[in-house]
């Protein structure tokens, strides 16, 4: 994965507008600082997806349609700490469903922090965690007969475009058997005052997660980055319906990256996004979905509407 890193980083400070892919977030310090920012009273998206799993447990299931006497492979990509999935985990279970949970994610510490507390929490629970990319990990899974519910939470589609969100979720349906299903949890649009402090709270939180990418090709790829020189910068506007956040110089500078034997330059106040966040309405979601083979089942959302968990089959 490291060759990737290299290639991308290569690519987004080579260009113009400058950009680093947010996955590069997520290493065992920005694991950490993430699960912080889910904590922060600040961050509403955790709190409530979170309200959604706990609540609505048995609406999700209903809508699932998934048989007690048939087995199924739940998949969670991104599965990260699993706090909300142990919700459904615990009430399948409970329910007498035949089912193994199969959690992929790229953070090998995170998917080794989840396995632990799961063979702790439930130890009759089938656990199969999967280290890599989302789509080498479902290719493999491909080729078995077995029905399948994929997770994906946290609002992680919004990092992409809508037209990459739609070849995103047509790539998951291409894995998949007809009456698959996904559960994919999507962030609502709010208006400013409400989104704009989980991406720039007052602990300095969000700051140091977006510097840490700076940090990170600093270590892994002998960067030279002074990230005492760059600002956090976020973005949000209601009618746009996007967060960015960005890095920016806060002076002209050289910045020497010694593992790809290149040197990058910056003007004072030039930018390096590193963050989008798709805000979504239903309109939106149709819109991605045209172009796929998910149509929605169900749209579960907690009690102030901030969030929805859209129950889609694949046909």
């Amino acid at each position: 994965m490291i060759e990737q890193f290299k290639k991308d980083v290569v690519n987004g400070l080579g260009q113009t507008p400058k950009s680093i892919p947010s996955k590069y977030f997520y290493d065992a310090l920005g694991d950490a600082l993430f699960i912080k920012i889910m904590n922060m009273p600040e961050y509403y998206p955790t709190k409530a997806e979170l309200e959604i799993f706990r609540e609505k447990n048995d609406e999700m299931i209903q809508a699932l349609s998934m048989e007690k006497d048939v087995f199924f492979e739940l998949i969670e990509l991104g599965a990260g700490n699993g706090t909300k999935t142990k919700h459904l985990l615990n009430n399948l279970l409970q329910k007498g469903y035949d089912f193994s949970y199969l959690p992929i994610d790229i953070s090998s510490t995170a998917l080794d922090d989840l396995e632990y507390k799961l063979e702790h929490e439930f130890p009759g629970l089938d656990v199969r965690k999967m280290h890599g990319d989302y789509f080498n990990v479902l290719e493999t899974l491909k080729t078995n007969n077995h029905p399948k519910v994929i997770l994906f939470l946290g609002s992680n589609i919004g990092n992409l475009t809508d037209e990459n969100s739609a070849k995103f979720i047509y790539q998951i349906g291409a894995n998949l058997k007809p009456n698959d299903k996904l559960i994919l949890g999507v962030d609502l649009i709010k208006s400013e005052d409400l989104v704009r402090p989980a991406y720039d709270d007052p602990h300095g939180i969000t700051k140091d997660f977006n510097l840490n990418l700076l940090t990170r090709i600093n270590k892994e790829l002998g960067g030279r980055f002074d990230v005492s020189k760059f600002d956090h910068v976020p973005e949000y506007y209601m009618n746009e319906g996007i967060a960015r956040s960005y890095l920016v110089s806060s002076t002209d500078q050289e910045i020497r990256i010694e593992g790809l034997d290149r040197s990058f330059s910056f003007e004072k106040g030039e930018r390096i996004q590193t963050e989008i966040s798709r805000k979504y309405n239903d309109e939106i979601m149709k819109n991605i979905l045209r172009e796929t083979d998910f149509r929605i089942v169900s749209k579960l959302t907690d009690q102030k509407g901030y969030f929805a968990d859209f129950i889609l089959n694949r046909s």
